[in-house]
Parts: C-alpha cells; structure tokens; sequence
C-alpha cells in the first residue's frame, strides 16, 4: 500500500472481501489471496482504532490534569 488508507477506506474493503468470501463462489487460489488481503486490512483498522484510543487518552488525561479548564 503506497498510500495510507483511512479507517473507513480499509474497513469498506474488508466488508467487500468477507461478503465475496461467504457468498461461496470464489476460486480457492483468489480466495487466499483475498483472505491475505483481509487480514492485512484487519491489522490496519486495529492499529488505527488503537492510534485513536491512544490519542483520546492523551487528551483526556491533558484535561484532567488542567483541572478539567475549558468544561461549562
């Protein structure tokens, strides 16, 4: 992948892959490669999913320790 996809990018693609896989009609060698392609897709969406969890902890550890300033 030249280009980082986004979440919503990965994901749609993922979901693409996994309904051609359940509809059954696919060659078993294009059916490995779809499956490679999921799991790397599915790797990628983790670790974005992750980057943000990491990131609203930060800010919201930054907000408590201001005092919780900026709050109404």
């Amino acid at each position: 992948m030249a280009k980082k996809m986004s979440f919503e990018d990965a994901l749609g693609r993922l979901n693409e892959i996994v309904k051609r896989l359940e509809d059954g009609d696919v060659p078993l060698e294009e059916s490995m490669k779809l499956y490679e392609e999921g799991m790397r897709l599915g790797t990628l969406c983790k670790g974005i999913v992750r980057e943000a969890e990491q990131r609203m902890k930060r800010l919201t550890e930054e907000i408590a320790e201001q005092g919780g300033e900026g709050e109404e």
